[in-house]
C-alpha cells in the first residue's frame, strides 16, 4: 500500500514538472503581444506632419524633417535573432532617408528579469540607433545578448533599406 502511494506521489510530481515546463516553454522566448514595447510601427505621418516620441513605450521617433538621405523611405523588418533568453526582431521606419522609428515585433519577454531587461535595454537601443542613424550602437550592460541580437536584426533591416 505504501509503495503504491509513493508511486502516485512521484507520478504526480513528474506530471506537474512536465506540465510546468510545457507552460513555461509556451510562454517563453518572444511574444509579439506583450505590454510595454511596441510590436509594430505606428501609422505613417501624413505629409506636412511630424512624428513624435510616444514616450516610455520603447518606440523612438525622430522629427519628420530629419534627413540623412542614406536609406530608402519605407518600412523594413530584420530577421528574428536568438538572444539566448529569447528572440529579438527589429522593424524600422525610414522617412526622409533617415531612421525615424524603431519597433520590436519580437523580443524576450519571460517573466522576471528578462522582461525587465527588455523594457530597459530595447528603448535605449532604439533611441541610440535613431541618434546614430545605424545599427552601430553600444551594448547595454546586463543585456549583452539582447543588444547583439538588436544590432544584427537592425543591420539586416537597414541593408534592405539601402
Amino acid at each position: 500500500m505504501k509503495s503504491s502511494i509513493t508511486k502516485y506521489i512521484i507520478g504526480g510530481a513528474v506530471v506537474a514538472v512536465v506540465a510546468g515546463y510545457a507552460i513555461f516553454n509556451a510562454n517563453s522566448g518572444a511574444n509579439a503581444g506583450s505590454p510595454g514595447l511596441p510590436s509594430s510601427l505606428p501609422p505613417e505621418t501624413p505629409p506636412g506632419g511630424s512624428a513624435s516620441s510616444t514616450g516610455g513605450t520603447g518606440t523612438a521617433t525622430a522629427a519628420a524633417g530629419t534627413s540623412a538621405g542614406q536609406y530608402k523611405n519605407g518600412r523594413y523588418t530584420g530577421p528574428v535573432v536568438d538572444a539566448f533568453y529569447g528572440k529579438v526582431q527589429v522593424a524600422v521606419a525610414i522617412k526622409n532617408g533617415a531612421i525615424a522609428n524603431v519597433a520590436f515585433p519580437v523580443y524576450p519577454n519571460n517573466p522576471g528579469h528578462t522582461i525587465q531587461e527588455s523594457m530597459t535595454a530595447l528603448p535605449a537601443l532604439a533611441k541610440e540607433a535613431i541618434a546614430a542613424q545605424s545599427a552601430n550602437v553600444n551594448i547595454v550592460s546586463g543585456a549583452t545578448q539582447t543588444s547583439q541580437a538588436f544590432q544584427q536584426s537592425l543591420a539586416a533591416a537597414l541593408t534592405q533599406a539601402q
